[in-house]
């Protein structure tokens, strides 16, 4: 296999890999932990319990990837985009991720606690019944993104739109001041009044 290959070969030098295009990869159990990628492409790969925590991602692309059930954990992400890709039960906590696309993507039941989003944009991705809590976000747009019973504890959403996500049954703190300063719909504040204990009549 070409990308284990490449790892095993940068894990005994400088842990770096640059300019390089994987495709139609399966690898299982991968320790590709604290790697540098530069310029890297991955195509209809398949990731089956591999470890990327504290590993560092630099204009990499992931098009049509399985990734679901690896660790990212402390991992870095710069000018990069994540495509068609399952990363389902993910475990991607205290990652940063700058500058980032992510579109057309699932991350259903992915562990996002404490992670930093700057400068990001996800595009019709799902994220039902992921954990963000003590998430911070700085300039995040979303679009069509499913955040269905999504946990937002001790997580501010303010200045974020959300009126073009699915918010139903989200989770937060008892004072709900997560959602202080967010944009909602018409439709979403008549089910957020609900959550308050709000009465319309």
């Amino acid at each position: 296999m070409l990308l284990q290959e490449t790892v095993l070969k940068a894990k005994s030098n400088d842990n770096y890999t640059e300019e390089m295009c994987f495709e139609n990869e399966i690898v299982t159990e991968l320790d590709i932990s604290e790697m540098e990628f530069e310029s890297v492409e991955f195509i209809n790969c398949r990731f089956d319990a591999c470890d990327f925590s504290r590993t560092s991602f630099y204009q990499v692309t992931f098009e049509n990837c399985d990734l679901s059930n690896c660790i990212f954990a402390y991992s870095y992400w710069k000018s990069s985009r994540i495509q068609d890709c399952k990363a389902d039960g993910s475990n991607l906590n205290q990652s940063t991720f700058k500058e980032m696309t992510i579109e057309k993507s699932s991350f259903h039941y992915v562990n996002c606690v404490n992670t930093l989003w700057e400068h990001c944009a996800v595009n019709d991705c799902s994220f039902r019944e992921s954990f963000m809590s003590k998430v911070k976000f700085k300039n995040i747009r979303l679009a069509n993104v499913n955040l269905t019973r999504v946990d937002f504890f001790k997580t501010p959403l303010k200045g974020i739109d959300l009126s073009e996500c699915t918010i139903d049954d989200i989770m937060l703190s008892d004072t709900y001041s997560e959602l202080r300063g967010a944009k909602i719909n018409t439709v979403q504040a008549i089910d957020i009044a609900q959550l308050l204990g709000v009465r319309i009549v």
